[in-house]
């Protein structure tokens, strides 16, 4: 049975380790030393390190723990990705045998040109793609590619966990709540987000299930988010791209 936890690393990253009390697999180390600090005192041996994109935050610890450890880099087959011996494209699939874990790697472009995500074991490691009750700034793709990419996601099982790689929550609640402010499932996952935070404890993993009900970027086909769109962009706005694209800009300026 595999176990996930976070390690902090700069302001608000989180590098999640999958492992199963011997053997981890790292996922986007921004930071090398908070990762072998937390792999050594809990005795962990780790087999394998996951990069989501190319974007130092993720993998600015790569080079360091491979030199520590001899491990293996997997990451996208489109970036350039520090250490990255295993180039991966959408479909392929990911076996780790000392955690009896496999994971399927989905092409999620829009935040970057090449960014992936891995799936398995009802678990979602999506980098900055997908947030809790958000999304990725558009850095290198399009507002089309991003949509596509959320659909993709969303359309995976109800109890997928979220395991993406940022702190954001409260911040993209406060947005979503004037988005949505009569969304009464919003304002309930607002009080149990303030609450783990209070105890110093991360918001997430969150799960699609809940993420379908509150996460605005999720839900552009929806009349109460298209009519909230539209009264900001000024004009009617009917497809689900045009909707996700004026919220996406809306809030980067937020």
């Amino acid at each position: 049975m595999i176990t996930i936890h976070p390690v902090r690393a700069f302001k608000d990253n989180y590098v999640w380790i999958i492992h199963n009390q011997r053997f981890a697999v790292i996922v986007d180390p921004g930071d090398a030393p908070p990762v072998s600090l937390y792999l050594r005192q809990h005795k962990l041996q780790p087999v394998a390190i996951f990069c989501t994109h190319h974007h130092n935050d993720h993998t600015g610890g790569n080079t360091a723990l491979v030199q520590e450890f001899s491990i293996p880099v997997y990451g996208p087959a489109h970036e350039r990705v520090p250490a990255c011996e295993h180039a991966l494209i959408d479909g392929e699939t990911v076996l780790i045998q000392k955690l009896a874990a496999e994971f399927s790697v989905l092409d999620v472009p829009g935040h970057t040109a090449g960014h992936i995500a891995f799936y398995g074991h009802n678990a979602l490691f999506c980098g900055d793609t997908l947030f809790s009750c958000g999304c990725g700034r558009i850095f290198e793709g399009s507002a089309q590619q991003m949509y596509a990419s959320l659909q993709k996601l969303v359309n995976l099982p109800d109890e997928t966990e979220i395991y993406c790689a940022h702190e954001y929550t409260l911040a993209n609640i406060e947005f979503a709540r004037m988005i949505d402010p009569d969304n009464t499932a919003l304002l309930e996952f607002e009080k149990v987000c303030r609450q783990k935070l209070a105890n110093n404890l991360p918001t997430l993993p969150s799960s699609l299930a809940i993420e379908r009900t509150i996460n605005p970027f999720l839900r552009c086909d929806q009349t109460s988010i298209i009519n909230r769109a539209s009264q900001h962009h000024g004009q009617p706005l009917e497809d689900p791209v045009s909707v996700f694209s004026v919220l996406r800009n809306w809030k980067n300026s937020f």
